[in-house]
């Protein structure tokens, strides 16, 4: 078995170290670039997909706003025939009150129970005593 050196063994011993490094840090450099160039194409190609979902969905809650609407219309004709137009009109706006309500409270409800972020509240408490027992030390 013979020992001929490999073309990067050639290069490096041949090479100063400053050539060396300055090579590297030109790849890494390069590297770098080439994964922020990366990292901004995959991220517009999820914000272009993200708002075309959330484009689709304002148009889904549209279409229920207007399906909801015409029920209401609908369900106030119907009792119309049973207790009278006026009586019918306030019964179909009552249970959208009571339905506006329900929701109301559910949703105070949900609110109170945020916790935020109680973890990093806790953590960036412990930098000020952390820094002061770094200070003794020294």
């Amino acid at each position: 078995m013979t020992d001929i050196p490999t073309p990067s063994e050639q290069k490096a011993a041949n090479t100063s170290l400053g050539d060396l490094l300055g090579e590297v840090t030109r790849d890494v450099s390069t590297l770098m670039r080439q994964e922020l160039e990366l990292a901004k194409a995959e991220v517009k190609e999820s914000a272009t997909r993200a708002g075309k979902g959330a484009g689709l969905l304002g148009g889904a809650g549209y279409a229920a706003v207007m399906g909801v609407l015409f029920i209401s219309i609908a369900v106030w004709w119907a009792l119309g025939y049973l207790v009278g137009n006026a009586w019918s009109g306030l019964i179909v706006a009552v249970i959208w009150l009571v339905v506006a309500l329900v929701l109301y409270l559910q949703g105070r409800k949900a609110l109170k129970s945020v916790a935020g972020a109680p973890q990093t509240v806790d953590t960036i408490k412990e930098i000020p005593e952390t820094l002061k027992r770094n200070e003794e030390n020294r």
